[in-house]
């Protein structure tokens, strides 16, 4: 299976549009028989299954179809993550459009910061979510506590535990641009020298996938006989690391990650994984599209954090909580429905 499909993958070799395939996986709108025939076989070769940018981008069009009769309409832009060009052409792409709000995942903390800033000289509203810039001064911010959810991981590695040694994993990320990741990397280190004093933590960076370097740094990490656990910073890089232990047969070291997508799952059911912080990506964008209806439309005042909650999933209590996951995000839609 190719790893990291994306939707513009499937709609290039299906001969369709992005939209096209976003109807489709979603089961929205009107898709025709030959263009239904010609994404499936596609999904069908490469077996897909939704990754975590599938999940925002349905929670963006549940949002899209709850507010649809207030002439609510979304277009969305997506960009790389491992690619700033990618993202500052899409906001020079978005700000053309002159839209009536934005809803922004500023993961590029530098090329960020001057986009928000044309959106305020425009008086165009924004919510972000995923990252919290707080000087960029948006409508609303929808994620986590990215510091406390570094101590939690970091809790989560070392309960148990003795003192020996920890390591901090990120992937394909500048970490001088991304501030999500070095707040929770800030909270992570601070629990463990609160409680072991002087342990050592190693952080080490993939900077992308022809990386040998960060390779041979991960098998150097894993030889020491002092590990204690790792901390992989980011949903995606968790199921690229699992993949090294469960090569290497390391599944004794205690590893901590991010969210639910299918080959997290996998992992942690095999027992490589240990912990799972779920970051409810389709929440933070149904919320926060519905928070820029909400303002839009009826002008209503919202608050100007809302945090979610650090849930921990185990193999333990994976399968009651994926059953009851869907259920959760109806009463939250519902909730906010009653609050309009």
């Amino acid at each position: 299976m190719k790893k990291n499909i994306r939707i513009k993958d499937i709609a290039k070799s299906a001969g369709v549009s992005t939209g096209t395939v976003d109807r489709v996986l979603h089961n929205r709108g009107k898709v025709s028989e030959e263009a239904l025939s010609k994404v499936m076989t596609v999904l069908n070769s490469i077996e897909y299954k939704p990754n975590l940018i599938a999940r925002m981008l349905k929670g963006i069009a549940q949002g899209e179809a709850e507010w649809s009769q207030y002439g609510i309409h979304v277009h969305v832009f997506t960009f790389e993550v491992s690619d700033k060009d990618s993202f500052l052409k899409r906001t020079d792409e978005i700000l053309k459009t002159n839209p009536d709000g934005v809803l922004v995942a500023p993961i590029f903390y530098h090329e960020a910061l001057p986009f928000l800033e044309a959106c305020h000289a425009k008086n165009i509203p924004f919510v972000s979510f995923n990252t919290n810039i707080v000087e960029s001064k948006p409508l609303c911010f929808f994620g986590q506590n990215l510091y406390q959810s570094g101590r939690v991981a970091a809790e989560l590695v070392c309960v148990g535990q003795e003192a020996g040694e920890f390591a901090i994993l990120h992937f394909d990320e500048d970490l001088d641009d991304s501030v999500h990741l070095l707040e929770k990397e800030r909270g992570f280190r601070d629990y463990v020298h609160e409680k072991f004093g002087d342990a050592v933590i190693h952080s080490i960076n993939r900077t992308s996938s022809s990386d040998t370097k960060f390779r041979k740094q991960l098998d150097d990490l894993l030889s020491r006989p002092h590990l204690r656990g790792l901390f992989v910073s980011s949903s995606m890089g968790t199921s690229m690391a699992a993949s090294i232990l469960q090569e290497k047969g390391k599944n004794d070291i205690r590893f901590v990650g991010y969210d639910l997508l299918d080959e997290n799952i996998k992992f942690l059911e095999s027992g490589t994984i240990d912990f799972l912080i779920n970051q409810k990506p389709q929440q933070q964008t149904f919320l926060g599209l519905s928070c820029l209806a909400n303002h839009l439309i009826f002008k209503k005042k919202t608050p100007e954090i809302s945090l979610f909650s650090l849930e921990i999933i185990t193999r333990q209590n994976l399968s009651s909580y994926l059953q009851d996951r869907e259920v959760s995000f109806l009463l939250d839609q519902e909730s906010n429905l009653i609050k309009v």
